[in-house]
């Protein structure tokens, strides 16, 4: 394939150049708004600034529009400002919240394109590569970008180009817009050679030497340059010109299906919400059919006119591409906590993206009621809408452990997240090696006739060989037997007397040889061997009893345990 013939990519980059100052006017302008239907006098900006300290000198970080006209710029001396400036409003910085403001403006910044990163502490860089054509164009959607913004309170820049590095340094020491694609040279040659985001002591450098445009140590030999001022200016000049790749790191990876709808006018019911809702899954469950997968993670993004976004995310046990399961699963999420979603003055863009998919080809279900299909099916939605209402976590199922002790043995894991297959259950029925029966069968036929005859005996169940739930820790009992070895004639538990009719044993459970010696500490009694016996009274009473360590070998006196009644 021609390289000629491949999409090239393209950036955009934004600029904040007053991101403290506007977070700021932004919630005292909310807080001064008038109320609904109450006009209210064309207000004034005052002169406004965010200082900073800077070793034991205050210094302005941001200024607002006033305070610029004024003189004032960012980097002067507080006390200077305020000498030129009396009346001179000052708060202090904040960067932490200047960052979360950030990454919200990322976030709404999501509905032109997933591919949105960061840049600084007052940039954005994203990738609208195959996105402009949506916006009717790249100049019609960097107009609509720095439109939104304005209209939200702040103050932005931005230029498109082919690399990172040519739209970061158009949009803060250029004029902005959009270069054509391959004319990056053209559009930075007389720009500054910090418009590089080179050093300072580089740029300095470059400037007492004459060199103090880009298009200046455009054509000049690499070696010297490199020698002189360092690697890092060949490689930030070759990355603007689009000769090295620059990556981009995305706040969030791109979804696998997304499908969204924009309205004219916003919408806020409820009921419109989750009408649009299952339009769009019926659009990703055709994406999804034709892939031949299924949704594992949903995720419902709902843009605010007012610039705020929220997601609310689901995730399912199996793979999904039923649109009314996923409006199902979404509306028990949202009736957990209904104040998740706050329409406020509408939603003008509702999308929904598909975070993780899995394969799930179609299946031919029986036509019998009671199809193991059906049942699976029913299980799975069962523990997607419990955990769309009380959380992907909280919602476990056991899964086996590969551990020597019987109370080891098992884990708590999500049920959604768990696999059938992930390890073979051992001692609870017949099944010992996670096969099954066409597994079973599989794994004799060939064998010696005698054997296979032994297994074609065996009955589908056999009895469970050790409790379902077990006591965890075990209770020590007080236990009477005939010989040190052998298994108990009586025992006493919780204050009751027990007489043992029948029993069936040992089994033993020895630890790994790098457990420890046999005369390890007591946090260490999972090195020491177990005897278990199943045993049963004159009621009929079934018990899982051992006893901890060897006689004259690990112990001298054996202590016995219960750990669990069949039931």
């Amino acid at each position: 394939m021609r390289r000629d013939n491949l999409l090239r990519q393209r950036v955009l980059s934004l600029w904040f150049p007053d991101l403290p100052v506007n977070r700021i006017l932004r919630r005292l302008n909310s807080a001064m708004r008038p109320p609904a239907g109450q006009a209210s006098a064309e207000a004034v900006e005052p002169p406004f600034a965010v200082a900073d300290k800077t070793g034991n000198v205050q210094r302005l970080v941001s200024v607002n529009r006033m305070a610029r006209a004024l003189g004032l710029k960012p980097g002067e001396n507080l006390a200077d400002a305020r000498a030129r400036v009396p009346h001179l409003l000052v708060e202090p910085a904040a960067p932490e919240q200047d960052r979360m403001l950030l990454e919200r403006l990322a976030d709404w910044c999501d509905r032109y394109t997933p591919l949105v990163a960061l840049d600084g502490e007052d940039g954005l860089i994203l990738d609208i590569t195959g996105c402009a054509h949506l916006f009717d164009g790249e100049e019609a959607l960097l107009a609509d970008v720095q439109d939104r913004l304005t209209r939200q309170g702040f103050a932005v820049c931005g230029a498109v180009a082919d690399t990172p590095g040519a739209a970061w340094a158009i949009t803060r020491f250029g004029m902005g817009g959009c270069v054509p694609s391959g004319e990056e040279r053209a559009a930075l040659v007389n720009l500054p050679v910090r418009a590089l985001r080179i050093a300072e002591a580089a740029a300095e450098g470059l400037e007492r030497v004459g060199l103090a445009t880009i298009g200046a140590i455009c054509d000049r030999p690499r070696a010297p340059l490199a020698n002189r001022f360092g690697l890092e200016l060949v490689q930030r000049l070759d990355q603007a010109l689009g000769r090295e790749k620059q990556p981009i790191s995305p706040r969030f990876a791109a979804p696998f299906v997304v499908a969204e709808r924009r309205f004219f006018e916003p919408i806020g019911r409820m009921e419109d919400v989750q009408a649009v809702l299952l339009s769009l899954a019926g659009q990703v469950a055709g994406a999804l059919e034709r892939r031949c997968e299924g949704g594992r993670v949903f995720e419902l993004a709902l843009f605010r006119v007012d610039g705020a976004v929220q997601r609310v995310v689901v995730g399912t046990s199996r793979p999904l591409r039923d649109p009314r399961r996923v409006l199902a699963l979404f509306a028990e999420k949202l009736k957990t906590d209904e104040s998740v979603l706050d329409a406020g003055y509408g939603y003008d863009l509702i999308r929904l993206a598909i975070i993780e998919a899995e394969t799930a080809s179609a299946e031919q279900l029986t036509l019998s009621t009671g199809s193991e299909q059906g049942s699976e099916a029913d299980l799975a939605g069962l523990i997607d809408r419990l955990g769309a209402r009380l959380g992907i976590d909280r919602v476990t199922r056991f899964l086996p452990v590969n551990r020597h002790l019987p109370e080891s043995q098992t884990g708590f894991v999500p049920a959604a997240l768990a696999r059938e297959d992930a390890l073979s259950w051992v001692g609870f029925g017949g099944d010992d090696f996670g096969l099954g029966k066409e597994g079973t069968e599989n794994l004799v036929s060939g064998a010696d006739p005698v054997v296979e005859a032994h297994w074609q005996e065996l009955p589908l169940e056999l009895p469970l060989e050790r409790p379902l739930r077990l006591i965890d820790p075990a209770e020590p009992v007080e236990a009477v037997a005939m010989v040190p070895e052998g298994p108990p004639l009586r025992f006493r538990w919780r204050r009751v007397l027990y007489k043992v009719v029948r029993s069936e044993g040992p089994e033993r459970i020895a630890p790994p040889w790098w457990m420890g010696a046999p005369d390890a500490p007591d946090p260490q009694r999972q090195a020491v061997t177990r005897d278990y016996f199943r045993i049963e009274d004159e009621d009929g009473r079934r018990f899982w009893l051992y006893r901890e360590g060897l006689y004259a070998r690990e112990t001298t006196a054996p202590c016995w345990y219960l750990q669990g009644i069949f039931a």
